[in-house]
């Protein structure tokens, strides 16, 4: 085998036109073999698996990552559905509160409607109460002036009964 190399790179025809010797050439290839069969034992096999177990990370990393962008999406619906439930339920509030305002404004419209019109009935009562009073005291008023008149007109002191019926056919001529 070593007379091959040994023809093939003195010939002017092989790698001795290029100007490469056929020792140093085989030499050369002995080393890249063993060099070869060193990094394959200790070398390639520790970066291969180096360069496994990154891959699996990444790939762990990256479906990860699309389990998070799920979770976010369904999380985010889900505050979504949620801000609009709480929308829903805070306008019922409002609404609720909005009646409940205009029915106590409509209560106290009621009630104060209801206390202006007692206390209008109770003055109208009082009124005719002082006014019959008054007319009774007006009436009294009336005869003892009729009475202190007609003294005088008569030059006499008429007695209670003589008064009465000198009154009330007084009256009774104003009357008709």
């Amino acid at each position: 085998m070593g007379y091959f190399f040994t023809n093939f790179a003195s010939s002017s025809s092989g790698l001795g036109a290029l100007g490469v010797s056929s020792s140093a050439f085989v030499i050369q290839l002995i080393t890249f073999i063993l060099g070869y069969l060193v990094l394959k034992k200790w070398a390639f096999k520790p970066i291969i698996k180096m360069l496994d177990e990154r891959r699996q990370k990444i790939e762990q990393g990256v479906t990860l990552g699309d389990q998070l962008l799920k979770k976010e999406k369904d999380l985010e619906e889900k505050v979504s559905h949620e801000l609009h439930n709480a929308r829903i339920k805070a306008d019922k509030i409002i609404s609720d509160a909005e009646e409940s305002a205009k029915n106590l404004v409509k209560k106290a419209e009621d009630d104060a409607v209801l206390k202006a019109e007692n206390v209008l009935k109770e003055a109208k009562e009082k009124i005719n109460s002082e006014a019959a009073l008054m007319k009774q005291k007006l009436e009294s008023d009336i005869l003892t002036l009729i009475g202190d008149t007609s003294s005088a007109i008569l030059k006499k002191k008429l007695d209670s009964s003589e008064d009465k019926i000198l009154i009330e056919k007084t009256l009774k001529e104003q009357q008709v």
